[in-house]
């Protein structure tokens, strides 16, 4: 079982002990990238090449794809779609490769000043079947600054934007 939330230490009641913890899905998740974590583009090098089983192309529904500084942001849309890459990584180097992606996309679990938000979603192959992946999401401040004033980038496809 997975808990989504942060629990502060309060003690104990009727002999159940309350402890402090953030827990995230303990599972190794595949990553959906969309942007320059994609192959061609300079983060994939940095920090996938040689550390993954596989990378096939991927959508990720209800989503919609914002132009930032240099890099995109996904948003969450009913009905929009991303396109991108779902990146397995290789079994011994998961915990290594997911703090590292953890710090280029600069999140921190909890931290209200986060730019993206890792959560769970559902990617959709190519052949239509379904895989539950990490994916970094514009955080709510965020994504209330791109839908308000932000560039969308047309079809979700940040490869065919120029």
């Amino acid at each position: 079982m997975s808990i989504a939330s942060s629990w502060r230490c309060v003690g104990r009641r009727r002999g159940y002990r309350i402890v402090s913890v953030t827990a995230e899905d303990p599972r190794p998740l595949p990553f959906f990238v969309y942007g320059t974590l994609r192959p061609g583009e300079p983060n994939h090098d940095l920090l996938l090449r040689g550390r993954t089983l596989a990378e096939e192309p991927g959508r990720l529904p209800d989503t919609e794809l914002y132009d930032g500084p240099g890099y995109p942001y996904a948003v969450e849309r009913s009905g929009g779609e991303v396109r991108g890459e779902l990146v397995t990584a290789r079994p011994e180097g998961y915990a290594e490769l997911l703090a590292g992606l953890d710090r280029l996309e600069e999140y921190v679990p909890g931290d209200p000043r986060n730019l993206y938000e890792r959560v769970a979603r559902d990617v959709v192959r190519t052949d239509g079947s379904a895989v539950r992946a990490w994916v970094y999401l514009a955080a709510p401040g965020v994504t209330a600054r791109l839908r308000t004033a932000g560039t969308r980038i047309e079809g979700g496809d940040w490869l065919a934007r120029r």
